[in-house]
């Protein structure tokens, strides 16, 4: 016996499903939070200029995202992702590389995501900085991801011969705040500190810091 039951075909407008639709207006809606989180700021950002930015109705926006706080988060998210992918694939290039150079390329490949356009910098280093508990819970999700990597990276130097033997959680958490600290100051480009801030300087600080931080103990004299 044969079935009469047909698979619903999806309804379409303008020749697009409704699921393409949600998908467009979110990469509007990012595009324009890029731009404005991204020049103007967070704090500055209404709903409204998002809306108009993005060409979406306040009921859509509503619908989407549900507030300005939670578009940020998955603007942030949404970079921080494609920046954590193409680290994990320097890293995977780099296997048999010592660790220092891994680490430093891992992190180069992660910050050519983030501060190569000075909007998503600000937005990632800058923006989403003290707005509330949610975003502050997002980024400690983020750090606690990204600390485990690196200790899993030192604890395997350590078994290579290439690092000391040593507790390097707190190590991870330096290695850490140096980045997002030196992509702060890249961020903030209309303060000219001096040295210059440039994506090359802060790795080759990085490089520093990881050889100090793996480095054999001096010998007692």
């Amino acid at each position: 016996m044969t079935s009469n039951k047909q698979t619903p075909i999806p309804r379409q407008y303008a020749g697009r499903t409704a699921e393409q639709r949600v998908g467009e207006r979110r990469g509007r809606l990012f595009e324009a939070a890029l731009q404005l989180y991204g020049t103007q700021g967070y704090a500055s950002t209404s709903i409204e200029q998002l809306c108009s930015a993005a060409a979406i109705s306040m009921r859509s926006f509503y619908q989407e995202m549900g507030s300005r706080e939670k578009l940020l988060i998955a603007l942030a998210d949404d970079i921080t992702g494609r920046a954590t992918a193409a680290a994990f694939e320097r890293l995977a290039a780099l296997s048999n590389a010592a660790f220092a150079d891994r680490i430093t390329a891992g992190f180069r490949a992660y910050l050519a995501v983030t501060c190569t356009d000075p909007r998503t910098a600000r937005v990632c280093y800058i923006e989403v900085v003290g707005v509330s508990t949610a975003v502050e819970e997002w980024r400690g999700r983020w750090r606690g991801n990204i600390g485990a990597l690196v200790q899993a990276e030192a604890e395997q130097a350590v078994a290579r011969g290439e690092a000391r033997d040593r507790d390097y959680r707190l190590f991870a958490i330096a290695v850490i705040g140096a980045v997002n600290s030196l992509a702060q100051e890249l961020a903030r480009g209309d303060r000219e500190p001096e040295p210059q801030v440039t994506l090359p300087s802060i790795c080759a600080e990085i490089t520093s810091l990881v050889i100090a931080g793996v480095a054999p103990e001096p010998a007692a004299p």
